[in-house]
């Protein structure tokens, strides 16, 4: 009889994390950065149509990286979540912190389960508040890890690259045109030195300023552009 092959519970787990990582390395990235009036959104995204950077509720914001029809419906269990509550309670009663936990739990279910695959996403779910110190910006990996982010952060592709050089030019209180010029500069790579053109860049933003409840706007090629070209 053939002893059944034998795997420690440490190494699939690290075998699923590496597997999980490797993926998302491979995505373009995505930048998460506080401004003057709010949370902007900076995708490098050459398609039209599959948005890495959504809105799920007034006040909060949704952007990924990895595979789109995983991280896709985790946005749309997202919405569907926030409505239900919103209309169950109040308005005021969704909040990122809530949603970023019902993330963490539905990543951590499906990494440690045996049955399928690990999901190859990591997600930022933001949620603006009346001031810059009320802000709320989360990352999730795909292992169900939730972590607090300030100022800004970088998730997908060359990482380390793109952060360096956010730690060196960012500031407090820029203006989007700015944020969005940096941005972009910083998914270049400082290396690399690659120009990244208006039109695969995603960019949306949470802006405080909005006297509508839904505070997530997209921000037109234009406005891209002027950003980039200054």
């Amino acid at each position: 009889m053939t002893a059944p092959f034998y795997v420690s519970p440490e190494q699939l787990m690290k075998d699923r994390a590496d597997f999980a990582r490797k993926g998302i390395s491979r995505g373009r990235s995505v930048v998460i950065l506080q401004y003057r009036d709010g949370i902007a959104f900076v995708a490098e995204n050459p398609s039209q149509a599959l948005h890495k950077i959504s809105e799920i509720y007034d006040r909060i914001g949704f952007a990924a990286v990895g595979r789109y029809n995983e991280f896709e419906n985790l946005r749309i269990a997202g919405v569907r979540l926030a409505d239900l509550r919103g209309y169950s309670y109040a308005r005021r009663d969704v909040t990122g912190r809530a949603l970023a936990n019902a993330y963490a739990q539905t990543l951590g279910t499906i990494f440690s389960s045996g049955a399928e695959k690990p999901y190859e996403v990591e997600l930022f779910v933001a949620e603006v508040g009346h001031s810059a110190e009320e802000d709320q910006i989360y990352r999730l990996t795909y292992d169900g890890s939730v972590a607090d982010v300030s100022k800004y952060a970088v998730m997908g592709g060359n990482v380390d690259a793109a952060e360096s050089h956010l730690s060196q030019n960012y500031a407090d209180n820029m203006e989007l045109s700015a944020v969005i010029a940096l941005a972009a500069r910083a998914m270049g790579g400082e290396t690399e030195a690659r120009t990244i053109a208006a039109a695969d860049l995603e960019v949306a933003v949470l802006d405080r300023t909005r006297s509508q409840p839904r505070k997530f706007t997209r921000v037109s090629r234009h406005t891209v552009e002027a950003a980039i070209a200054a």
